[in-house]
């Protein structure tokens, strides 16, 4: 199928997949949202629980990169439906295992599934949008982000309330198997790539023969340059999901507020995600060579809410939540514009979805570090000293897009 041009069948696409991005957080994130109520119901401490978390961001990470090469490879419409069907099952299962072990297996399967699906969306936008649109695209994709973690934090209190934490999962699942049946019927189809992902080679003239060949780029693999963003995105993994996931547990520790309006605080961080999604993109706009410099901005001011946070820790709930929101949607921004928009660059060389694995799973090397290391650092130093940390892995961030900016400029411009 080539690029789309119908502006009808545009919107829908983009809009199924951002649906099929949402349910991709709704059976995912369900697991962090209703954690606290999990170990005040098992009597389960909460370090062992983020095990099953953590080993979901290891295997989510890992699977970026199998999903991302085979995303160049295999139709992708396939591989997201594949992943839609096991994340189900995996949902269905966690209420009826007995103990956090269990669990544990059970969500690493679950982010083997998860990794199935954001490569090969991203390899679809690229193949089926214009440059323009692909931008577009991608940020109203991302919200699906913000309205699966929305949706999960409002509704979850009055699953619990009705019927427990187990209940939870069963409605992720069922939206799951809606998805699956919806994206089976309505995705496209795009052309196949050759083995190697990329274009295939013209073959030469014998007018050509004595021609040398031009001098081969030295793999992007190879750069310091690739490496100093991997560890960004390392770094905003670490503090979006890390912050996202203990919020409602340092809520409710902090200031002893019950369990269901601690969760629901989790609520405002993706309503500010989607407004830094907007930010970010208006950024972008005005400087679209060059995505780091826009990255910097965002963690400068990332960094700051850090620093605001740690000085008023304790004070207030309402400026904790907000300082919070501000930090975890600043780190949303960093993941739009080193996770969705860097692949985009990488199309002529045909490997939009493996760059887009590489790139997604150093977010997941993060979240799974920091998911057990705040339960840990909280549990024995105290959130004064984790919120310290917080600030030192923003400004490490920062740092690293900085340094960043004039490799990028050199190699792209």
């Amino acid at each position: 199928m080539n690029i789309l041009t119908d502006p009808r069948q545009m919107r829908r696409v983009r809009i199924l997949f951002m649906l099929t991005y949402m349910v991709s957080y709704i059976t995912r994130i369900n697991y962090g949202a209703v954690i606290l109520e999990m170990v005040h119901d098992t009597g389960i401490l909460a370090s062992h629980l983020s095990l099953a978390v953590t080993g979901s961001f290891i295997t989510y990470g890992i699977g970026q990169l199998v999903s991302g090469y085979f995303g160049d490879r295999i139709q992708p419409k396939k591989l997201v439906f594949l992943g839609l069907c096991v994340t189900v099952t995996m949902n269905f299962l966690i209420p009826f295992c007995p103990n956090y072990l269990w669990m544990t297996g059970v969500w690493c399967v679950n982010g083997m599934a998860q990794s199935l699906m954001w490569p090969p969306i991203v390899r679809l936008m690229a193949s089926l949008y214009t440059e323009e649109e692909y931008k577009k695209t991608t940020v109203v994709v991302s919200w699906g982000s913000s309205c699966g973690t929305i949706l999960i934090y409002l509704l979850s209190p009055v699953w619990i309330a009705v019927a427990g934490w187990r209940s939870v999962f069963i409605f992720a699942a069922v939206c799951g198997v809606i998805m699956a049946f919806v994206w089976k019927k309505a995705c496209p189809e795009i052309e196949a790539e050759n083995s190697a992902g990329a274009p295939r080679e013209r073959i030469r003239t014998p007018d050509e023969a004595d021609v040398p060949e031009p001098v081969r780029q030295p793999s992007i693999f190879k750069s310091p340059m690739l490496w100093m963003i991997m560890l960004a995105i390392v770094a905003q993994g670490a503090l979006r999901d890390g912050v996202t996931t203990w919020m409602p547990t340092y809520i409710q520790q902090t200031f002893n507020l019950g369990n269901g309006i601690s969760i629901l605080t989790g609520v405002v961080l993706p309503i500010f995600s989607i407004t830094c999604f907007q930010i970010t993109n208006g950024i972008y706009k005005k400087m679209p060579d060059n995505p780091l410099l826009c990255t910097s901005m965002i963690y400068i001011a990332g960094t700051a809410a850090g620093v605001l946070l740690l000085l008023f820790t304790g004070v207030s709930p309402l400026a904790s939540v907000f300082l919070m929101a501000v930090l975890t949607g600043a780190m949303h921004g960093v993941n739009l514009m080193l996770v969705c928009m860097l692949p985009a660059f990488f199309k002529k060389t045909g490997n939009v979805s493996t760059m887009s694995g590489v790139l997604n799973s150093a977010t997941y090397v993060g979240s799974a570090l920091s998911t057990y290391g705040i339960a840990l650092i909280s549990e024995r130093a105290g959130w004064t000293v984790t919120i310290g940390v917080w600030v030192a892995i923003a400004a490490m961030g920062t740092v690293l897009c900085i340094l960043s900016i004039p490799a990028w400029k050199k190699r792209f411009s």
